[in-house]
């Protein structure tokens, strides 16, 4: 019988119970097993870690030495060190060659030299070939490095022993090239070609000889540039033929370095051409260049590599034809030479034989020269929006001679002006026609619109027509513009209203300079933008301006009629209230914010015009409290009757200021009587609401001051009055069980007996013997502490009764 087998198991077994009910007794065994086999592990484990410990500890005890720790690990790897060994071995073994050939050159003879040099060179060169065969292959490119080194010091000593008469730079120039073809040589032997070292040595020394050539033969600079980007040329050759490795990483850096230093020179010479023939010289260097930008292009590994020689190559064209036209046409007519040629690269896009990157990259290049031409015309730009500006310091000083001088006030006019309409019409004219492309052709003709809106904007102080001329353009793109805000495109219209926008603020800053411009122009704004407003999608915008072109029709109305600023205010608020009105009948439109926002700006310009005359202030304050009260009408604008009420209140202070009047009920019974009768509303409203929040603000606006005042009062008449008004509020807080009435009312009317009653306290207590007060304390606690149960019931009941008040 199995040990784990219990009675109930034998039972069930003997009794043949269910399938199912026999199953389960046997996983309730297996389960009991299983942890009681779990237990018995965890205490074996145990045990076992007892008994290692046990035998560790005398060993440890009886041992004198110290536990030994573990072996180091090695920080660098075999290789690595095997090749600094290499290298540092390379590296001094050629400093002992340079030294011997620079100081113990001297000490042998000719032939001596030569045998030495000779055997040392060639065996040196030898050696990588019996290492190769034995598998030291980073001892051969040691030994390689050194060879090479060995053949550029006996080329010094060459030149040294036995070519000292020769030009040193010419010598330099042969030296490199025989050791370029030399070096190569060495690395395409059969032998040698696994030596990874040879071929980028000689590709790096073939960098010298052109160049160092053209220095010897006492070239220009125009040599010496083509020497450079011939050897770029060269290089990129080497480029498109090699494959990947040392030697394509040496050609990629001579191509990049050569050919940027000749672009540079050739750029620099194009700039200081004195002529056309220096000109046509350096376009020839750049054309140089961009032909070899073009054939890296067309055979360069990547799409990001050619797109971006592409885009080169159509640079240097645009600078090499370009700086030719330079040379030959006026300073002014610079840039629409350049932007002529850049535009002329786009037919070479439409060339199907061409590459994708290519063609990509020309386009490129054209935008870029056509983004540039039209930067130059900026200046322009923000000289006829922005220097009308400085008419604000001197408004209505007299309309000037032409355009141009309504708009340089304060800022010189730009030089080579002339050409920016040029540039804006056929960068216009690009952006319309060349682009086809659906997704970049409605941006395009967004930016086509804007150019030439830009074009039309400078073109009259360009032409420096007359003054009103330039008005009326002016105005005439500001209404085109409001029309062009009737497409239903997004971005068209937004655009549009932008450039109306900007349009109408300098058309308003250029007619600062004569009265009745001005005033003709403020008025043609308000209408435009008022006709403007009746499609819903702009009126959030076009409303607003339009009360604010209202507003400073009113402000420069009351100033062309000699008005002093207050009485220019009433005009002011006129607008205020007619923006008023239109926002109650825009209703829940988008444009109803904004139009009532701009209206309280101008209320408070009209307030802020009063500021110095306090009669006209009190009736502006009315007034604009008077708009506010009818704001609040309106069911959403309700809390805009709190503002009413605080105008009010204001525009009573201000008046009562006038007049000299400083009784304080004056000031606080405005504010009182109002805040009662809302109290009362609101209690009318909702019988839940708190006395205080209903009545406590109003009585403490005029108790309170009242108060402060009555005690500073040395006469009768404030304090009986106030002692009077404050026992009817008690009265009626008694009456309708109002705690704020009863408390403030109590308080205040006690307060002011108590400063009635002073100065005869203060007389009986002066009469009295000193022991007399003592006494009459002590008696009043005496009788305090005999009633003191009675008094906490009193109390009590007066809570009570306070807490069923409101």
């Amino acid at each position: 019988m199995p040990c784990g087998v219990t009675r109930t198991t034998l039972r069930s077994m003997t009794h043949l119970p269910p399938p199912a009910e026999e199953l389960r007794l046997l996983d309730t065994e297996l389960r009991k097993l299983d942890a009681r086999r779990a237990q018995l592990l965890t205490r074996r484990a145990w045990l076992v870690a007892a008994l290692h410990q046990a035998q560790q500890r005398p060993h440890a005890q009886a041992s004198p030495w110290p536990p030994q720790a573990a072996p180091a690990r090695p920080e660098t790897a075999a290789p690595s060190v095997q090749n600094v060994l290499l290298v540092l071995g390379g590296v001094l073994l050629t400093l002992a060659a340079a030294v011997f050939t620079l100081v113990s050159w001297g000490h042998l003879g000719i032939a001596g030299r030569a045998l030495v040099l000779g055997a040392v060179t060639l065996a040196t060169l030898a050696a990588p070939v019996a290492l190769l065969k034995r598998g030291l292959r980073s001892t051969a490119e040691s030994v390689a490095g050194l060879g090479l080194a060995l053949t550029v010091l006996d080329a010094y000593a060459l030149h040294a022993a036995a070519l000292a008469g020769t030009d040193g730079t010419g010598y330099a120039a042969a030296a490199t090239a025989v050791l370029a073809a030399a070096w190569t040589a060495y690395g395409l032997l059969p032998a040698t070609s696994a030596l990874r070292l040879p071929l980028p040595c000689a590709l790096a020394a073939a960098q010298a000889p052109l160049l160092l050539w053209a220095v010897t033969a006492d070239a220009g600079p125009h040599l010496i540039t083509a020497a450079m980007l011939v050897t770029a040329g060269l290089d990129a050759v080497a480029v498109a033929r090699l494959t990947a490795g040392a030697v394509r990483i040496t050609a990629v850096v001579g191509a990049y370095g050569m050919g940027g230093w000749g672009v540079l020179g050739a750029g620099w010479l194009s700039l200081t051409a004195d002529g056309p023939g220096d000109a046509s010289r350096a376009g020839a260097l750049l054309l140089l260049a961009a032909v070899i930008a073009v054939g890296s292009a067309r055979r360069g590994p990547g799409v990001g590599h050619a797109l971006g020689l592409a885009v080169t190559a159509g640079l240097l064209v645009v600078g090499a034809l370009g700086g030719v036209v330079r040379s030959v046409v006026p300073s002014a007519w610079v840039v629409p030479a350049h932007l002529a040629v850049g535009i002329t690269l786009l037919a070479a896009v439409r060339a199907g034989r061409l590459p994708d990157a290519l063609r990509r990259g020309l386009a490129w290049a054209s935008g870029a020269v056509q983004a540039l031409a039209v930067l130059t015309t900026l200046p322009v730009v923000v000289v006829v929006l922005l220097g009308p500006a400085g008419r604000l310091a001197r408004v209505w000083s007299g309309a000037p001679s032409d355009a141009r001088a309504a708009v340089t006030v304060d800022v010189p006019w730009p030089p080579h002006a002339t050409a920016a309409p040029v540039v804006l019409v056929a960068v216009a004219a690009v952006l319309a026609l060349a682009v086809r492309t659906e997704v970049w052709r409605p941006r395009a003709r967004l930016g086509a619109l804007g150019l030439l809106w830009a074009t039309a904007l400078i073109l009259p102080a360009i032409l420096e027509l007359p003054y009103a001329a330039g008005l009326l353009v002016l105005g005439v793109l500001t209404g085109a513009a409001l029309y062009a805000c009737r497409i239903t495109a997004s971005a068209a219209q937004v655009t549009a209203l932008v450039l109306a926008l900007v349009t109408a603020a300098g058309l308003t800053l250029v007619s600062l300079a004569s009265q009745s411009a001005t005033l003709a122009v403020l008025s043609a704004l308000t209408t435009l933008f008022a006709a403007a407003s009746w499609r819903a999608d702009v009126a959030p915008f076009t409303a607003p301006v339009s009360v604010v072109y209202a507003g400073a029709l009113a402000s420069a109305s009351g100033a062309a009629a000699d008005w002093p600023a207050a009485r220019t205010a009433l005009l002011v608020l006129l607008v205020a209230a007619a923006a008023a009105l239109l926002a109650a009948r825009l209703g829940a439109s988008r444009a109803t914010v904004p139009v009532e926002t701009v209206g309280a700006a101008l209320g408070l310009f009209a307030v802020a015009l009063v500021l110095t005359d306090p009669p006209m202030l009190a009736l502006v304050l009315a007034l604009c409290g008077v708009i506010a009260a009818g704001t609040a009408l309106r069911a959403e604008r309700r809390p805009v009757g709190y503002a009413a009420t605080a105008l009010f209140v204001l525009a009573a202070w201000v008046r009562l200021a006038a007049w000299d009047v400083g009784t304080p009920e004056a000031y606080t019974l405005p504010v009182t009587v109002p805040a009662l009768l809302v109290g009362a509303l609101r209690r009318r409203r909702d019988a839940q609401a708190s006395s205080w929040t209903a009545y406590g603000a109003g009585l403490a606006a005029t108790l309170l001051p009242s108060l402060v005042a009555a005690w500073a009062d040395p006469m009768w008449t404030r304090p009986l009055l106030l002692g009077v008004a404050a026992l009817l509020i008690t009265l009626l807080g008694a009456r309708y069980r109002l705690r704020a009435p009863l408390v403030l009312g109590g308080w205040v009317l006690a307060l002011v007996a108590l400063h009635e009653l002073a100065p005869y306290v203060v007389q009986v207590t002066g009469a009295l013997p000193r022991w007399a007060p003592p006494a009459l304390v002590g008696v009043l606690l005496l009788a305090l502490g005999a009633t003191y149960e009675q008094r906490i019931r009193d109390v009590r009941r007066m809570r009570e009764v306070l807490g069923r008040m409101h």
